[in-house]
């Protein structure tokens, strides 16, 4: 545990994304009092990007909570098995089980979804400026602009990976699912939801709520926390 007994809270971002899209809700955290920080991978491979947030777990004092977003919630159902993560929380976030795919998952809850404005080129995924309206159409013009011009492309197939074990069956889990989102449909986001048992939100919000809604992600990482933090101590 942390000095002040409280887990620390490291961030897995999905495509097209990296660390910062957490910048707000990770410096809020930090001025409570927790170890904070995010997960840096290059979205090449799930078990590349998986490796990179057990790597990120050895920078911070451990128990751990982990959270991910979209695809980084396929990277903390496998990741969340080592030993130093004591909880996870998804927030519009793939999870999917032993055997499963993330690509498959998507495909059985089909949505008007941002890879309609993709270009595939060089074995990356690009963005095209309008696909950030389904990406996050709640944000305003110049939010927009940045998150576009700032997005991470991934490698073709990296959606692809079969996932070897999730975590999500042996530890505790929380969820957010986002009404308005135009990726991962929210029906999906209630079936992942309901199969791991999770505590579950809903917010009215785009695809990207760490952006939109950082407050109420916030919470739910504190509440994730306050409970983690009784039942350690």
């Amino acid at each position: 545990m942390t000095a002040d007994n409280k887990p620390s809270i490291v961030f897995a971002h999905g495509l097209w994304a990296d660390g910062s899209c957490f910048g707000s809700v990770i410096s809020e955290l930090q001025a409570e009092g927790y170890e904070a920080i995010s997960s840096g991978y290059g979205l090449e491979s799930l078990d590349g990007d998986v490796a990179a947030t057990i790597r990120a777990l050895g920078r911070v004092t451990s128990p751990s909570i982990l959270v991910g977003h979209s695809y980084g919630g396929s990277v903390i159902t496998v990741a969340g098995n080592d030993a130093r993560v004591v909880g996870l929380v998804f927030i519009a976030a793939l999870a999917p089980e032993v055997g499963e795919t993330s690509s498959t998952q998507l495909s059985n809850y089909p949505v008007a979804d941002v890879f309609a404005g993709v270009e595939v080129a060089e074995g990356r995924m690009w963005m095209f400026p309008e696909a950030v309206e389904s990406f996050a159409g709640d944000l305003s013009a110049q939010d927009k602009a940045v998150v576009w011009a700032t997005h991470r492309p991934p490698a073709v197939g990296v959606l692809d990976a079969e996932v070897r074990s999730a975590a999500w069956k042996t530890k505790p889990s929380w969820y957010i699912v986002a009404d308005e989102d135009r990726c991962v449909q929210p029906d999906l986001q209630r079936f992942f939801a309901a199969r791991m048992g999770a505590t579950t939100y809903e917010v009215s919000s785009s695809h990207m709520v760490m952006l939109s809604h950082p407050e109420f992600v916030i919470d739910v990482v504190r509440q994730s926390a306050q409970a983690l933090q009784v039942s350690l101590t």
